[in-house]
């Protein structure tokens, strides 16, 4: 994570049972931060964790790169001639 620190928390272990007898309870604590770790006689067979918007999250690491980043010419090689159209053949 650019700019922050990251915050690594463990899992929730819930077995299937208590992930069907409260459902709307832990997608809740999904939404809200926490990750699930499903488990069927103590193995984890799958972890649910929050949907991330891609885009939103895109853009907060390029407005954390902006203090400290400069975009310049991005379609020409530095020292190096060549035509956009070969480079597409």
């Amino acid at each position: 994570m650019v700019g922050g620190d990251l915050e690594v928390r463990e899992p929730i272990a819930v077995t299937v049972s208590e992930l069907r007898n409260d459902i709307a309870g832990w997608l809740e604590r999904v939404r809200l931060g926490e990750e699930l770790a499903v488990t069927v006689r103590g193995t984890v067979v799958a972890r649910v964790l929050a949907a991330v918007d891609v885009r939103a999250e895109a853009r907060k690491r390029l407005e954390a790169l902006r203090p400290v980043a400069r975009v310049g010419d991005v379609e020409s090689p530095i020292d190096e001639s060549w035509d956009v159209l070969d480079a597409h053949r």
